[in-house]
């Protein structure tokens, strides 16, 4: 975060799992990415302008996967590794031709994969169960991302594990208080009273951030410069004194909405919060260039199951409280 963000990069491959590719970085195109820790997977629309006819054809019949990499000179990453699901083409105008590329990010393991197996006697249900749904995953092309030590007894007896993959991996996260999600092609699990380890970058106006946060209903809103480093499920440092306060309502219809939204958008005292969602717009001859964060306080009021090591240390609350 300490890296001064100027001049833009972008990249845009599409291609084939194979590795056959073509790279687009060259024309220009628009993105919007969502990214979020729930169970149904990221989406991508992206539009290229002015993509010759034969190269736009292969496109369209023949490629699969698509990867958008941006950010800044020394803060460049992948901000979607997913797979292409519509291609559509159009005209923009006289002049601007333009292909639509809509993608999910393991659509088809989250649709397709199935899980027939079973585990003997003495297995550790959640971490087993989580690696045998892995291996039905990896024909789909998913990867084991951040996945922390779960909880759970081994197995008096044995179990079979049989339904579509998600449905199993909704079910461990249930008994285990985890959100699993893809993220590029890799299952993910986070504790919802943990976020992931790692360096917890502190979001001002020097390091990007756009106007002022925001206290909403659903949590706390902001606009960055475009920074492919600010992933689900970790943990960020806000300034409290800048957010922007949700006004609450005085009518007697509003006090069970009040009562609703209170545990989502509250504020912590040390200004550490959790990244929910991500949005990444951006246009490479536009002024587009931003993320969209919306982050829920970590509370320090919850008992944290897992302690992984944090670069602030223990005096940081590693623990998040999510539906209140």
């Amino acid at each position: 975060m300490g890296v001064r963000q100027y001049l833009r990069k972008a990249s845009l491959i599409v291609g084939l799992d194979s590795g056959e590719a073509i790279d687009l970085s060259e024309l220009r195109f628009r993105f919007d990415i969502r990214r979020g820790d729930r169970q149904t997977p990221n989406s991508a629309n992206i539009r290229v302008y002015n993509v010759g006819p034969q190269i736009a054809q292969r496109v369209q019949l023949e490629f699969t996967r698509v990867v958008v990499q941006a950010g800044y000179d020394g803060n460049y990453g992948i901000i979607f590794d997913g797979q292409i699901k519509q291609i559509r083409r159009g005209r923009e105008s006289q002049t601007d031709t333009y292909l639509d590329i809509t993608a999910a990010d393991g659509d088809s393991a989250y649709n397709y994969s199935v899980t027939s197996r079973s585990l003997a006697a003495g297995a550790n249900t959640p971490n087993d169960a989580v690696s045998a749904i892995l291996r039905d995953m990896a024909r789909h092309g998913i990867q084991q991302g951040y996945i922390p030590d779960l909880p759970g007894d081994p197995l008096p007896r044995g179990k079979v594990l049989y339904g579509m993959s998600r449905d199993i991996m909704r079910q461990i996260a249930d008994t285990t208080a985890t959100s699993w999600s893809i993220q590029d092609g890799k299952l993910v699990m986070i504790p919802q009273t943990a976020y992931m380890p790692g360096d917890i970058p502190e979001l001002t106006y020097e390091t990007g951030v756009i106007g002022l946060p925001e206290q909403t209903q659903n949590g706390i809103s902001l606009k960055i410069l475009l920074n492919p480093n600010i992933k689900i499920g970790q943990a960020v440092k806000l300034d409290n004194e800048a957010i922007q306060r949700y006004q609450f309502s005085l009518s007697r219809g509003g006090q069970l909405e009040n009562e609703q939204v209170a545990p989502l958008n509250k504020l912590n005292n040390d200004g550490l919060y959790y990244v929910m969602n991500v949005e990444y717009q951006g246009d490479t001859r536009g002024d587009e260039w931003f993320s969209n964060l919306t982050c829920l306080a970590i509370d320090a009021t919850v008992t944290p199951i897992f302690e992984p090591t944090f670069p602030l240390g223990y005096n940081y609350i590693n623990s998040i409280k999510r539906y209140g």
